[in-house]
Protein backbone atom coordinates (compact mmCIF):
# COMPACT_ATOMS: atom_id res chain seq x y z
CA UNK A 1 0.00 0.00 0.00
CA UNK A 2 3.01 2.25 0.74
CA UNK A 3 3.55 2.52 -3.42
CA UNK A 4 0.09 3.72 -4.16
CA UNK A 5 -0.93 7.40 -4.88
CA UNK A 6 -4.46 8.63 -5.49
CA UNK A 7 -5.27 8.69 -9.40
CA UNK A 8 -6.80 12.12 -8.03
CA UNK A 9 -4.72 14.53 -6.22
CA UNK A 10 -1.55 12.25 -6.36
CA UNK A 11 -1.69 11.86 -2.35
CA UNK A 12 -0.60 8.65 -0.43
CA UNK A 13 -3.57 5.77 0.26
CA UNK A 14 -4.00 3.81 3.00
CA UNK A 15 -6.97 1.16 3.75
CA UNK A 16 -10.58 2.73 4.63
CA UNK A 17 -11.42 1.65 8.68
CA UNK A 18 -14.19 -0.90 7.19
CA UNK A 19 -11.24 -2.33 5.38
CA UNK A 20 -13.34 -2.78 2.37
CA UNK A 21 -10.99 -0.48 -0.08
CA UNK A 22 -8.59 2.57 0.01
CA UNK A 23 -8.74 6.21 1.00
CA UNK A 24 -6.61 9.56 0.44
CA UNK A 25 -6.40 12.34 3.30
CA UNK A 26 -8.87 14.24 0.84
CA UNK A 27 -11.35 12.25 1.37
CA UNK A 28 -11.20 10.02 -2.53
CA UNK A 29 -12.31 6.53 -1.78
CA UNK A 30 -11.18 3.35 -3.93
CA UNK A 31 -13.60 0.25 -3.33
CA UNK A 32 -12.08 -3.11 -3.45
CA UNK A 33 -13.32 -5.37 -5.62
CA UNK A 34 -14.73 -9.08 -4.30
CA UNK A 35 -11.75 -10.80 -5.77
CA UNK A 36 -9.06 -8.46 -4.34
CA UNK A 37 -8.43 -5.96 -6.88
CA UNK A 38 -8.47 -2.10 -6.47
CA UNK A 39 -9.53 0.31 -9.74
CA UNK A 40 -7.72 3.74 -9.28
CA UNK A 41 -8.78 5.52 -12.00
CA UNK A 42 -9.80 9.09 -11.95
CA UNK A 43 -13.80 9.59 -12.28
CA UNK A 44 -14.37 9.36 -15.87
CA UNK A 45 -11.42 8.33 -16.98
CA UNK A 46 -11.02 4.97 -19.57
CA UNK A 47 -7.99 3.29 -19.97
CA UNK A 48 -6.95 1.92 -23.37
CA UNK A 49 -9.33 -1.71 -23.52
CA UNK A 50 -6.82 -4.37 -22.33
CA UNK A 51 -6.97 -8.66 -22.65
CA UNK A 52 -9.81 -9.67 -22.87
CA UNK A 53 -11.57 -12.68 -20.37
CA UNK A 54 -10.52 -15.17 -23.27
CA UNK A 55 -7.22 -13.84 -23.49
CA UNK A 56 -6.27 -13.78 -19.39
CA UNK A 57 -8.07 -17.67 -19.50
CA UNK A 58 -5.40 -18.62 -22.20
CA UNK A 59 -2.96 -16.64 -20.37
CA UNK A 60 -3.26 -18.23 -17.01
CA UNK A 61 -3.32 -21.83 -18.64
CA UNK A 62 0.03 -21.43 -20.65
CA UNK A 63 1.78 -19.64 -18.00
CA UNK A 64 1.15 -21.78 -15.18
CA UNK A 65 2.00 -24.77 -17.24
CA UNK A 66 5.60 -23.40 -16.77
CA UNK A 67 6.62 -22.79 -20.82
CA UNK A 68 8.35 -19.40 -19.76
CA UNK A 69 9.44 -20.50 -16.64
CA UNK A 70 12.77 -19.45 -18.62
CA UNK A 71 11.52 -16.02 -19.08
CA UNK A 72 10.86 -15.32 -15.29
CA UNK A 73 13.94 -16.72 -14.50
CA UNK A 74 15.89 -14.45 -16.59
CA UNK A 75 13.94 -11.76 -15.56
CA UNK A 76 14.47 -12.60 -11.72
CA UNK A 77 17.95 -12.26 -12.03
CA UNK A 78 18.09 -8.81 -13.58
CA UNK A 79 16.04 -7.68 -10.70
CA UNK A 80 18.20 -8.82 -8.09
CA UNK A 81 20.93 -7.12 -9.90
CA UNK A 82 22.65 -4.48 -8.75
CA UNK A 83 24.18 -2.47 -5.98
CA UNK A 84 22.56 -1.27 -2.68
CA UNK A 85 20.88 -4.92 -1.49
CA UNK A 86 17.90 -6.57 -2.59
CA UNK A 87 14.69 -4.68 -3.93
CA UNK A 88 11.93 -4.52 -1.43
CA UNK A 89 9.22 -2.62 -3.91
CA UNK A 90 8.40 -3.93 -6.95
CA UNK A 91 6.36 -2.21 -9.90
CA UNK A 92 4.90 -4.38 -12.73
CA UNK A 93 3.63 -2.57 -15.29
CA UNK A 94 0.78 -4.08 -17.87
CA UNK A 95 1.48 -7.58 -15.87
CA UNK A 96 -1.40 -8.95 -16.48
CA UNK A 97 -2.22 -11.74 -14.03
CA UNK A 98 1.01 -11.45 -12.10
CA UNK A 99 2.58 -14.51 -12.72
CA UNK A 100 6.16 -13.40 -13.59
CA UNK A 101 5.73 -10.98 -10.47
CA UNK A 102 4.95 -14.04 -8.14
CA UNK A 103 7.83 -15.62 -9.76
CA UNK A 104 10.06 -12.57 -8.93
CA UNK A 105 8.41 -12.10 -5.57
CA UNK A 106 9.48 -15.84 -4.77
CA UNK A 107 12.84 -15.04 -4.82
CA UNK A 108 12.51 -12.21 -2.48
CA UNK A 109 11.03 -13.19 0.39
CA UNK A 110 11.59 -9.48 1.97
CA UNK A 111 9.85 -7.71 -1.21
CA UNK A 112 6.48 -6.73 -1.95
CA UNK A 113 4.57 -5.97 -5.20
CA UNK A 114 1.77 -3.95 -6.98
CA UNK A 115 0.56 -5.23 -10.51
CA UNK A 116 -1.22 -2.54 -12.70
CA UNK A 117 -3.02 -3.47 -15.59
CA UNK A 118 -5.65 -2.01 -17.54
CA UNK A 119 -7.82 -4.84 -17.95
CA UNK A 120 -10.33 -5.92 -15.20
CA UNK A 121 -10.11 -9.45 -16.00
CA UNK A 122 -6.09 -10.04 -15.53
CA UNK A 123 -6.35 -7.88 -12.23
CA UNK A 124 -9.08 -10.26 -10.96
CA UNK A 125 -6.54 -13.18 -11.46
CA UNK A 126 -3.47 -11.25 -10.09
CA UNK A 127 -5.17 -10.14 -6.83
CA UNK A 128 -4.79 -13.99 -5.60
CA UNK A 129 -1.34 -14.42 -7.81
CA UNK A 130 0.87 -13.73 -4.48
CA UNK A 131 0.11 -13.08 -0.68
CA UNK A 132 2.66 -9.89 -1.21
CA UNK A 133 1.23 -8.22 -4.03
CA UNK A 134 -1.87 -6.28 -5.10
CA UNK A 135 -3.69 -6.07 -7.92
CA UNK A 136 -4.98 -2.87 -9.77
CA UNK A 137 -6.75 -1.72 -12.64
CA UNK A 138 -5.01 1.51 -13.77
CA UNK A 139 -4.03 3.32 -17.60
CA UNK A 140 -0.01 2.77 -18.01
CA UNK A 141 0.23 5.44 -20.60
CA UNK A 142 -1.15 7.79 -18.05
CA UNK A 143 -0.27 9.10 -14.53
CA UNK A 144 0.10 6.00 -12.68
CA UNK A 145 -1.28 6.02 -9.77
CA UNK A 146 2.10 5.59 -7.43
CA UNK A 147 3.76 7.90 -5.11
CA UNK A 148 7.18 9.46 -6.34
CA UNK A 149 10.35 7.72 -6.15
CA UNK A 150 8.46 5.19 -4.11
CA UNK A 151 9.91 1.72 -6.35
CA UNK A 152 13.18 -0.39 -6.16
CA UNK A 153 12.44 -1.88 -9.48
CA UNK A 154 9.86 -1.21 -12.62
CA UNK A 155 9.23 -4.62 -14.29
CA UNK A 156 7.63 -4.20 -17.73
CA UNK A 157 7.01 -7.63 -19.84
CA UNK A 158 6.12 -7.62 -22.98
CA UNK A 159 4.25 -4.65 -22.23
CA UNK A 160 4.45 -0.91 -22.81
CA UNK A 161 6.91 1.40 -21.78
CA UNK A 162 5.55 4.84 -19.94
CA UNK A 163 9.40 6.38 -19.95
CA UNK A 164 8.64 9.33 -18.12
CA UNK A 165 5.99 7.71 -15.30
CA UNK A 166 8.51 5.27 -15.11
CA UNK A 167 11.68 7.68 -13.90
CA UNK A 168 9.32 9.77 -11.43
CA UNK A 169 8.04 6.61 -9.64
CA UNK A 170 11.45 5.06 -9.80
CA UNK A 171 13.72 6.11 -6.32
CA UNK A 172 17.08 7.44 -7.31
CA UNK A 173 19.51 4.47 -8.38
CA UNK A 174 16.38 2.41 -8.85
CA UNK A 175 16.25 -0.07 -12.10
CA UNK A 176 13.55 -0.63 -14.79
CA UNK A 177 14.09 -4.16 -16.34
CA UNK A 178 12.36 -4.37 -19.57
CA UNK A 179 11.07 -8.37 -21.54
CA UNK A 180 10.86 -7.65 -25.25
CA UNK A 181 10.38 -10.35 -28.09
CA UNK A 182 13.47 -11.05 -30.41
CA UNK A 183 13.23 -11.19 -33.87
CA UNK A 184 12.97 -15.00 -33.96
CA UNK A 185 10.47 -15.01 -31.09
CA UNK A 186 7.84 -17.83 -31.79
CA UNK A 187 9.16 -17.80 -35.70
CA UNK A 188 7.88 -21.20 -36.35
CA UNK A 189 4.29 -19.99 -35.76
CA UNK A 190 4.43 -16.92 -37.71
CA UNK A 191 3.71 -18.01 -41.25
CA UNK A 192 1.61 -21.31 -40.71
CA UNK A 193 -0.62 -19.15 -37.99
CA UNK A 194 -0.38 -15.55 -40.04
CA UNK A 195 1.21 -14.60 -36.80
CA UNK A 196 2.37 -10.73 -35.84
CA UNK A 197 6.27 -10.47 -36.96
CA UNK A 198 8.26 -9.15 -34.63
CA UNK A 199 9.31 -5.45 -35.75
CA UNK A 200 13.08 -5.24 -36.61
CA UNK A 201 13.55 -1.70 -35.51
CA UNK A 202 12.26 -2.58 -31.80
CA UNK A 203 14.88 -2.31 -29.82
CA UNK A 204 15.84 1.03 -31.33
CA UNK A 205 12.18 1.94 -30.70
CA UNK A 206 12.70 0.91 -26.97
CA UNK A 207 15.57 3.36 -26.12
CA UNK A 208 14.30 6.02 -28.25
CA UNK A 209 11.09 6.04 -25.40
CA UNK A 210 13.27 5.74 -22.27
CA UNK A 211 16.84 7.29 -22.80
CA UNK A 212 15.56 10.91 -22.23
CA UNK A 213 14.80 9.42 -18.90
CA UNK A 214 16.65 6.34 -18.23
CA UNK A 215 20.00 5.39 -18.45
CA UNK A 216 20.69 1.46 -20.25
CA UNK A 217 22.61 -0.40 -17.40
CA UNK A 218 22.64 -3.90 -19.36
CA UNK A 219 20.99 -6.51 -21.56
CA UNK A 220 20.84 -10.42 -22.13
CA UNK A 221 18.83 -12.59 -24.50
CA UNK A 222 17.56 -15.99 -23.99
CA UNK A 223 16.69 -18.21 -26.39
CA UNK A 224 15.26 -22.06 -25.65
CA UNK A 225 13.29 -24.54 -27.92
CA UNK A 226 9.56 -25.41 -26.85
CA UNK A 227 7.32 -28.60 -27.89
CA UNK A 228 4.03 -27.67 -27.42
CA UNK A 229 0.72 -29.79 -28.25
CA UNK A 230 -1.60 -27.89 -30.83
CA UNK A 231 -3.58 -27.27 -27.19
CA UNK A 232 -0.55 -25.29 -26.06
CA UNK A 233 0.02 -23.68 -29.32
CA UNK A 234 -3.61 -22.34 -29.45
CA UNK A 235 -3.63 -20.64 -25.59
CA UNK A 236 -0.35 -18.85 -26.76
CA UNK A 237 -1.51 -17.11 -29.82
CA UNK A 238 -4.82 -16.73 -27.49
CA UNK A 239 -3.15 -14.97 -24.75
CA UNK A 240 -1.12 -12.16 -26.84
CA UNK A 241 -1.66 -9.81 -29.79
CA UNK A 242 -2.05 -11.92 -32.20
CA UNK A 243 -5.49 -12.82 -31.14
CA UNK A 244 -6.74 -9.32 -31.70
CA UNK A 245 -5.93 -10.29 -35.29
CA UNK A 246 -7.02 -13.55 -35.71
CA UNK A 247 -11.09 -15.00 -35.48
CA UNK A 248 -11.54 -17.95 -33.07
CA UNK A 249 -12.59 -20.20 -35.89
CA UNK A 250 -9.55 -19.53 -38.26
CA UNK A 251 -6.99 -19.69 -35.36
CA UNK A 252 -8.63 -23.48 -34.36
CA UNK A 253 -8.49 -24.35 -38.42
CA UNK A 254 -5.27 -23.15 -38.61
CA UNK A 255 -3.87 -24.81 -35.37
CA UNK A 256 -5.44 -28.30 -36.71
CA UNK A 257 -3.13 -28.18 -39.76
CA UNK A 258 0.05 -28.45 -37.33
CA UNK A 259 1.52 -31.58 -36.16
CA UNK A 260 0.67 -32.69 -32.69
CA UNK A 261 4.03 -31.30 -31.40
CA UNK A 262 5.29 -28.18 -32.97
CA UNK A 263 8.89 -26.93 -32.05
CA UNK A 264 8.58 -23.34 -30.54
CA UNK A 265 11.06 -20.87 -30.12
CA UNK A 266 11.23 -18.67 -27.40
CA UNK A 267 13.38 -15.94 -27.76
CA UNK A 268 13.13 -12.18 -25.71
CA UNK A 269 15.53 -9.81 -24.69
CA UNK A 270 16.05 -8.36 -21.06
CA UNK A 271 17.19 -4.98 -20.65
CA UNK A 272 17.99 -3.15 -17.91
CA UNK A 273 17.60 0.71 -17.33
CA UNK A 274 18.89 2.98 -14.36
CA UNK A 275 17.11 6.39 -12.75
CA UNK A 276 20.18 8.32 -12.06
CA UNK A 277 21.05 9.23 -9.07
Amino acid sequence: MELLACPVCGQPLATRPDDAGLRCPAGHAYDRARQGHVTLLPPGHVPPSGDSAAMVADRVAFLAAGHYRGVTRLLGDAVAAGDGGPPAALLDLGGGTGQHLAGVLDRLPGAVGVVLDSSRYAARRAASAHPRALAVVADVWARLPVRDAAADRVLVVFAPRNGPETARVLRPGGRLVVVTPATDHLAELVGPLGLLRVDSDKARRLAGTLEPHLRPAGARGHRERLELDRAAVATLVGMGPHARHLTPAGLVAAVAQLPELSPVTVSVEVTTWTRPA
